[in-house]
């Protein structure tokens, strides 16, 4: 068994990425409610994807990827958020304001990236107005 099976949140099985996924997902989102944010939203979906976090900070809606990797070998986490990542988050956030009838408010497009290498801390890094 992997480091990984040691990080809390861990599922074995074929679901494990999901729940390292989601465990991240928890400590981006307690970051962020740390740092002043207030969230509305957790892995909303339609038919134009999956928005991860969607806060708010009073000023704004803020609309966060969040990338949990256990290393760098295939680069930073935050590199996996392509041009066309972005593209199909922000029309999922457009249906978003839509359903709360937000269209009006002002936006911000942010990535948290969370690095959790096996017995390490896990490392947080929130990048705003990232696309």
């Amino acid at each position: 068994m992997t480091g990984l099976a040691r990080l809390p949140g861990y599922e074995a099985g074929a679901h494990w990425r999901r729940g390292f996924g989601r465990w991240g997902e928890e400590l981006a989102a307690g970051y962020l409610q740390r740092s002043g944010l207030v969230l509305l939203s957790r892995n909303w979906s339609c038919r134009e994807g999956e928005l991860d976090l969607v806060l708010t900070d009073r000023a704004r809606v803020v609309f966060c990827e969040v990338k949990t990797r256990s290393g760098t070998e295939y680069g930073l986490p935050s590199e996996t958020v392509t041009p066309e990542k972005a593209e199909r988050v922000r029309r999922a956030a457009e249906q978003w304001l839509r359903a709360f009838r937000l269209g009006w408010c002002r936006t911000r497009y942010d990535v948290v990236t969370v690095l959790a290498r096996p017995g390490e801390r896990p490392s947080v890094r929130h990048l705003e107005a990232a696309f």
